[in-house]
């Protein structure tokens, strides 16, 4: 075994506070398994503006107790360097090991002099944002992997703010992580504070004030995806007057197995088989679905005058949410990350309001001033900025809920309003090709790819620009991703496509926007974006080599 490898090990094993972790490395260890100590201990997660995410295990290249504290003394330093007396609320979901690790930070922000508040039991990600400004924090910790595999688990962090971090705070932490001493020499203390249930029901009674008098006669199927969402949505639910939500059995208990999906992503295929099965059963007007830390929402739409359900889109819920909102009078900024439907700049243009676009993630749509609305096409949406500057999954389902529940009483559903919306400013049409790889060279292959012989046709329509988002967009931070526009015709007003690598998980995506007239019928224009749509990822998956 190398020499290297083997003194790391020891190190390693010498400052781990982990039983489990530390058996798992003397095993790997003892039988000399030089591939998996590599895997481990060739490189190690790096904190960035998504904070940490990574399988569980031993090493620096897994999420663990030693990872998670010099994360939380990285950030207890850097907190300490612009504050005198900071304080930080820490959160947690109902993945392995989420406990331990919020309680892990807890001990050695205290232990640094950082005043540390722990929520009491697994929550929402938003009621972490939310609890920033609720207690005056410096800064804010989320122990969650999202809508990641089970195996995995993770650290995001807010500041002040409650919105994620953004450059240079993220190489700034990531520089001071990589100061950190010795972990079993870190001082620690349990003095910190232990918060009740008061911060989660405040959170709860600012949410239920959001929706207005009108009509509450909807019948709604709930899934938390095994998550930490339903408890806290219910809540919001009982308190504004809507009847009880139909939960899905089978996935309403926190389990950090996630034993009935694939992936515990309302996105992923069959993950929401068991919520359309109870949908058909209960004749709902609308589905529901939080991902397992309950900051993202899904809908679904039962169509007409049947028993068959639409999951609508990330896009198509941003634009509804914005009309609802528009309508409703709210003033100020409407925005989305550049993958996302350029509908929203039509729609706000409409009601003389701004529209901005941002780089993907609610670090970016978080800080921009006086938010009126923001959202991403993956799942995430900001109705109640006031409440937390991110991405919450509970205010929007409500939302979600208070729309519905209006348009039915006008015998109209959500897919009726959003037809209205293409007719009025044109069918966006919007997809993916999003591949998930095991190499990550496959990925950086397919970018260099587009970089350098990017495709000149693309579903028979020309490429017209190709705009490298490393040398920075329309004012935006440089990123890794491309930009290609296609030509336009009397039946494709607009169309370009988005490639980038995905900041949370192996894959690379494709975002794909056509835009198309509606005439005397919009399911003519459907199936036209459709059609071209189709053309477009075909060719563009075998120009990558996908």
């Amino acid at each position: 075994m190398s020499d290297t490898l083997l003194a790391a090990a020891t190190r390693w094993l010498e400052e781990d506070p982990d039983p489990t972790t530390r058996a798992e490395l003397e095993d790997l260890v003892a039988r000399g398994d030089l591939e998996a100590l590599q895997d481990r201990f060739a490189s190690r997660l790096q904190f960035g503006t998504a904070g940490l995410r990574g399988a569980l295990g031993a090493g620096p290249n897994r999420m663990n107790r030693v990872i998670v504290a010099q994360a939380g003394s990285g950030l207890a330093a850097y907190l300490l360097e612009h504050e005198e007396r900071p304080s930080v609320v820490i959160g947690y979901d109902a993945r392995h090991n989420s406990d331990v690790f919020a309680r892990d930070t807890a001990e050695i922000m205290q232990g640094a002099g950082v005043l540390a508040h722990l929520l009491p039991e697994p929550l929402p990600t938003p009621v972490t944002a939310f609890a920033i400004r609720h207690l005056g924090c410096s800064a804010g910790v989320v122990v969650t992997a999202s809508h990641n595999p089970p195996q995995d688990n993770g650290y995001k962090v807010f500041l002040a703010d409650s919105s994620q971090i953004v450059p240079p705070a993220d190489a700034d932490i990531s520089a001071l992580i990589d100061a950190v001493g010795r972990v079993d020499e870190m001082p620690r203390s349990d003095e910190y504070a232990r918060l009740g249930p008061e911060v989660a029901e405040a959170y709860v009674e600012a949410v239920a004030a959001l929706p207005q008098d009108g009509p509450r006669d909807i019948v709604t199927v709930y899934t938390p995806i095994h998550g930490v969402g339903r408890d806290t949505l219910v809540d919001v639910v009982r308190r504004t007057g809507f009847p009880d939500l139909h939960v899905v059995r089978e996935q309403g208990e926190p389990d950090p197995d996630f034993p009935t999906v694939a992936f515990p992503n309302p996105e992923e295929p069959g993950a929401m088989d068991l919520a359309l099965k109870l949908a058909s059963e209960v004749h709902a007007d609308i589905i529901v679905a939080n991902d397992p830390d309950a900051d993202r929402s899904a809908v679904g739409v039962r169509e007409v005058a049947g028993e068959a359900f639409r999951m609508l889109s990330g896009d198509q819920v941003g634009a509804l949410l914005a009309d609802f909102m528009l309508r409703c009078g709210v003033e100020g900024t409407y925005a989305a990350s550049i993958v996302s439907s350029d509908l929203l700049g039509r729609q706000a243009a409409a009601f003389g309001q701004p529209w901005q676009q941002t780089l993907t993630g609610f670090k970016w749509i978080g800080k921009i001033p006086d938010l009126a609305f923001g959202y991403e096409e993956a799942l995430g949406y900001s109705v109640a900025p006031h409440i937390a500057r991110d991405k919450d999954g509970v205010s929007a389902i409500i939302t979600v809920m208070e729309m519905a529940a209006a348009l039915k009483a006008e015998g109209r559903t959500l897919l009726d309003r959003l037809d209205d919306l293409y007719r009025e400013h044109g069918l966006h049409a919007t997809d993916q090709l999003s591949v998930r790889v095991d190499d990550p060279s496959i990925i950086a292959s397919a970018m260099a790819t587009l970089r350098t012989s990017p495709p000149t046709v693309l579903g028979g329509i020309g490429v017209t620009s190709v705009e490298d988002l490393e040398d920075g967009y329309r004012g935006l931070p440089p990123t890794d991703g491309i930009r290609l526009g296609l030509g336009t015709s009397a039946r494709i007003l607009a169309a370009r496509i988005i490639c980038r690598p995905s900041g949370t998980e192996p894959k690379l995506k494709c975002y794909v926007e056509v835009v198309v007239p509606v005439g005397d019928s919009v399911d003519a224009a459907r199936g036209e974006a459709q059609t071209t749509i189709d053309g477009i990822k075909a060719d563009l998956a075998e120009a990558l080599g996908l």
